[in-house]
C-alpha cells in the first residue's frame, strides 16, 4: 500500500527528474546552436576579454579628463590645531598668550593663471579619451578578422575532413573490386595490394583530417568563450562573390579609413601638446588664496584672555615666476620639440606598413580568385575521369592504378578548390581590415 507520505516523496523525485531532464536539453540544445558567420562575429565582440579590456580604459580616460577639469576650480581645506606651551607670558602683568591655544583656518586656493598648463593637461586629457575610444574601434576590427578567419578555417577543415572520409570509402570500394577479381583470377594479386596500401594512407590522412578539424572547433570555441568541447554547427559558404576593386581603390580606402592612421595623428597632436606644456616655465602662475581663521584658548575657539584677534580674514594673490634655471625648461622644450618629430616619423612609417599590408592582402586574394577559377573547371572533368576508370577496370580494360591515379586525382583536385575557396575568404577580409572597411559577413 502506498502512504501519502510516500507518495509526496515520489512525486519530488519524480519532479527533480524531468527538471534535469528539461536542463539536459536546454545544454544539448544551447551547444549544438546553428551559427552564422554574422551571428559569430556578434559573439565574438560581445564575449572578447580584450576589448572589455579596451573598455575599461576608455572609462580610466573619461574619469582622467573629469579630474584635470577640477584643476580649474577653486581647492577648499581646513585645518584645526590644538597647541600648549609650559607657560603662558604677559607684559605688565597682562596676559599676551595663552598657555593652551586652538585654532581653526578654512582657506581657499583658486589658481589665476598657470602658464596655460592646466589648459594644455585638459586638452591631453580629452586626447587621451579619444585615443582609448579609437583602440576600442581597432580591437573590434580585430576582432571581426579574427572571427572571420576562425570561421573559415573550421569551414575549410570540416570540407577536407570530408573529402578524406570519402576518398577511403572509395578506395575501400576499389579494394572490395581488387579483392573479388583476384579471387577469381581476373586480376592479379599486385592490384589488390595496391589498393591496401593506397586505402591504409588514405585513412592516416583521414585521422590527420580529423583532428584538424578538431582543432579549429576548439579554436571555434575558444574564440566564442565556450566550453573548448562543445559541439559546433556552422552555416557552410559556398557563394563566390568576385573582388572587383583596383589596387590603387584599396590603397585610398585604407589612407582615408585605417585606424591605426588616426592613432597616428593623435600621438602627434598628444605631442604638440606636451611642447606647449613643457612651455609653462616661460611665464609666471598666479594663485588667489583666501582664509577665515578662528583662534581661542578653548576648543570652541572662541577667544580668551591672551587672544586679542580672535578671528578674521585675509586674501592675497601670489604670483610666481622661476625666471633662472640653468636651461632645465630650455631642454626641456627640446625634447618635446624631439618628441613631436618622433611621432611624425612614426607617422610615416605606419603608413608605409599599411601600403605593404594593402598590396600583400591584394595579391592574395587575386591569387586565390584566380586559382577558384582554375581549379572548378577541373573538378567536373577529374569526376568523369574517375568515373571511366572504374567503369573501365571493371571491363579489365585498365589497371588498378588507372583507378587509383583518378580517385587520387580527384581527391586533390577537390582539395585544392574548397582550399582555394576559403582561403579566398580569408585573404578577402584581410584585405577588408587591412583598408580599415568593417564587413560582418
Amino acid at each position: 500500500m502506498i502512504t501519502k507520505k510516500r507518495l509526496f516523496y515520489f512525486s519530488i523525485c519524480f519532479t527533480i527528474a524531468q527538471l534535469f531532464i528539461l536542463s539536459q536539453f536546454c545544454f544539448a540544445q544551447e551547444s549544438s546552436e546553428f551559427l552564422t558567420i554574422e551571428k559569430t562575429i556578434e559573439n565574438a565582440i560581445k564575449v572578447n576579454l580584450g576589448l572589455k579590456s579596451f573598455e575599461e580604459d576608455t572609462k580610466a580616460a573619461m574619469s582622467v579628463k573629469k579630474s584635470r577639469f577640477t584643476n580649474f576650480l577653486p581647492t577648499l581645506s581646513t585645518r584645526y590645531q590644538f597647541e600648549r606651551m609650559d607657560e603662558g607670558s604677559s607684559i605688565g602683568g597682562f596676559a599676551t598668550t595663552s598657555r593652551d591655544e586652538y585654532s581653526w583656518v578654512t582657506s581657499f586656493n583658486q589658481p589665476i593663471f598657470t602658464g596655460f598648463s592646466l589648459l594644455r593637461q585638459y586638452d591631453l586629457a580629452k586626447l587621451g579619451v579619444d585615443a582609448a575610444t579609437i583602440k576600442e574601434d581597432l580591437q573590434r576590427q580585430d576582432i571581426i578578422l579574427n572571427a572571420k578567419i576562425t570561421y573559415f578555417s573550421l569551414l575549410k577543415t570540416q570540407k577536407l575532413r570530408n573529402i578524406a572520409e570519402e576518398t577511403v570509402t572509395q578506395i575501400d570500394a576499389q579494394k572490395e573490386v581488387a579483392n573479388n577479381f583476384y579471387q577469381v583470377g581476373m586480376s592479379p594479386l599486385n592490384d589488390l595490394l595496391q589498393a591496401q596500401v593506397e586505402l591504409a594512407n588514405a585513412e592516416q590522412e583521414l585521422i590527420v583530417a580529423k583532428n584538424n578539424m578538431e582543432n579549429a572547433e576548439a579554436d571555434f570555441n575558444t574564440l566564442l568563450r565556450r566550453p573548448i568541447n562543445t559541439p559546433v554547427a556552422i552555416k557552410d559558404i559556398l557563394d563566390y562573390t568576385p573582388f572587383e576593386n583596383d589596387l590603387d581603390y584599396c590603397l585610398n580606402q585604407a589612407e582615408k579609413k585605417r585606424i591605426e592612421i588616426k592613432i597616428a595623428d593623435l600621438e602627434v597632436e598628444i605631442a604638440e601638446k606636451d611642447l606647449q606644456l613643457a612651455r609653462k616655465d616661460y611665464y609666471p602662475s598666479i594663485d588667489l588664496q583666501g582664509s577665515y581663521f578662528k583662534d581661542g584658548t578653548d576648543w570652541d575657539v572662541d577667544g580668551g584672555q591672551g587672544i586679542f584677534d580672535p578671528s578674521g580674514w585675509t586674501i592675497q594673490a601670489t604670483a610666481t615666476w622661476n625666471f633662472w634655471e640653468w636651461g632645465r625648461t630650455s631642454y626641456g622644450v627640446k625634447e618635446k620639440l624631439s618628441r613631436v618629430s618622433q611621432s611624425q616619423l612614426r607617422k610615416d612609417e605606419i603608413l608605409d606598413n599599411i601600403h605593404l599590408e594593402v598590396k600583400k592582402a591584394y595579391l592574395r586574394t587575386i591569387e586565390a580568385a584566380k586559382a577558384i577559377i582554375t581549379v572548378e573547371k577541373a573538378i567536373e572533368q577529374a569526376k568523369e575521369n574517375f568515373r571511366i576508370n572504374q567503369e573501365r577496370y571493371k571491363e579489365q580494360v585498365a589497371t588498378s592504378t588507372d583507378v587509383l591515379d583518378a580517385q587520387t586525382l580527384l581527391s586533390r583536385t577537390m582539395t585544392n578548390y574548397y582550399t582555394a575557396l576559403y582561403e579566398f575568404k580569408i585573404s578577402k577580409a584581410t584585405l577588408y581590415r587591412a583598408m580599415g572597411v568593417v564587413v560582418m559577413d
